[in-house]
């Protein structure tokens, strides 16, 4: 009898729940059971239309009590943010043997077929929540133990090396696609969205630069001094023109990425910081091409 070893179920707990998160139906259908089993529900679900059409069972009308069960359904699928997921419609009835065409039975006959139901709309995470989410599965499935592995499956080591690096170059690839597709949404072709200045050009040189000094002085901790830095930055200069003024911007994201990257790993928020530093460093790179164009 093959035993399953600890790392081996951990590891299978978290393929579901990330294939949950990709979307996939059949294992939001797992984790919804598996969480709904002490309330004696069951549940099945078809994607049709854009729409995630779930079905809940019981053997009792209390079990499928309306005003219990939808909020712990949506709070569930929320918790797991299944990509391209948004509209939910959660129908009810008392269990049955049937198990196929369900579906058909909605638009058939639902006033007769079913309790009740009910459309919810799925609250969506910001897109620092999305990101850190991502990155954090993807270190985690990089952290992955190594087990002992048959004496069959050793001849095929080569081949395993060139399936998971081009799994770590898609991932890798997908991360900076959602990074720079984010920077084009806020910056835009003239960055003119993230950036604000006001008052005459010197003036606006001797703020930022006292501006940059007192917040530094104000705050011990850098990833508040960061972040105030480049939401001065970001808030200044939205009216920059000259090649000066875009300079002075490049310096102050770099300021606020520098701050950034100091930041300790027993911060609470280090690996946002991590992504801030990054971001930051990006910014100061397009106002410095920003600058040059100007110069021409």
């Amino acid at each position: 009898m093959r035993t399953i070893t600890k790392y081996q179920m951990v590891d299978r707990i978290n393929d579901i729940a990330w294939q949950a998160h990709q979307g996939s139906v059949a294992a939001i259908i797992q984790v919804l059971n598996e969480r709904l089993i002490i309330s004696g529900v069951r549940t099945r679900a078809i994607f049709a239309a854009g729409v995630l059409q779930i079905l809940c069972e019981a053997a009792t009308v209390e079990q499928l009590e309306q005003c219990t069960l939808v909020p712990k359904i949506q709070q569930i699928l929320e918790s797991i943010a299944p990509r391209h997921i948004r509209r939910v419609y959660i129908n009810s009835r008392i269990v049955r043997e049937e198990q196929l065409l369900w579906l058909k039975e909605i638009h058939r006959d639902a006033d007769h077929q079913f309790l009740w139901s009910q459309e919810v709309i799925l609250s969506q995470p910001n897109f620092w929540k999305r990101l850190i989410r991502d990155l954090r599965e993807t270190d985690a499935k990089s952290r992955k133990p190594i087990l002992a592995q048959p004496q069959s499956l050793l001849k095929n080591r080569d081949q395993g090396k060139i399936s998971v690096n081009t799994g770590v170059i898609a991932v890798s690839g997908l991360c900076s696609l959602i990074l720079l597709a984010w920077l084009d949404f806020r910056l835009g072709n003239t960055l003119k969205s993230l950036l604000i200045f006001t008052g005459s050009q010197s003036s606006q040189t001797a703020n930022q630069r006292s501006s940059s000094q007192s917040l530094l002085t104000l705050s011990d901790d850098p990833f508040a001094a960061s972040v105030r830095l480049a939401n001065r930055a970001s808030v200044a200069s939205r009216t920059a023109i000259t090649s000066t003024q875009w300079l002075e911007l490049a310096a102050t994201w770099q300021r606020a990425s520098d701050l950034m990257g100091q930041v300790s790993p027993s911060h609470s928020r280090y690996q946002e910081a991590q992504i801030r530093t990054k971001l930051y460093k990006k910014f100061s790179q397009v106002a410095q091409k920003k600058a040059e164009k100007s110069e021409l």
